[in-house]
């Protein structure tokens, strides 16, 4: 899969999410650009940032977790690259332990162990 039709397959599963992530993407680059895909990713990362700060329940995120580690198991080298590096290692930034915890529970495995192989801890 192509990381323009990854970009456009998770825009349409996850429209709440998209929207929050438009903003969070425009905030930095102005644009929104099918061009920009990979860099969308981390955006979606600072959207999701934005709701454990507001202590979100993950649950309304738990199937884009799902979804991303699906992808991520099947996906190409791209594809893999940018759910690892542009939304994995993006994640918890700056969020505490207490916010993060119940987004790291609900997360799949293969996603947490990306964070931690970049990381080289948890966010808790």
């Amino acid at each position: 899969m192509p990381i323009l039709e990854f970009y456009n397959e998770t825009r349409e599963k996850f429209p709440e999410i998209t929207e929050k992530a438009d903003r969070e993407h425009i905030l930095f680059w102005e644009e929104l650009d099918p061009e920009y895909a990979y860099s969308w990713f981390e955006s979606l990362a600072k959207a999701v940032n934005g709701e454990m700060n507001k202590e979100v329940t993950p649950d309304k995120y738990i199937e884009l977790f799902i979804y991303l580690s699906s992808k991520f198991n099947i996906g190409n080298n791209e594809v893999r690259n940018c759910i690892d590096v542009a939304f994995t290692e993006n994640l918890f930034w700056q969020i505490t332990s207490d916010k993060a915890k119940p987004f790291w529970e609900a997360m799949p495995n293969i996603l947490k162990e990306l964070y931690v192989n970049f990381h080289h801890k948890s966010p808790l």
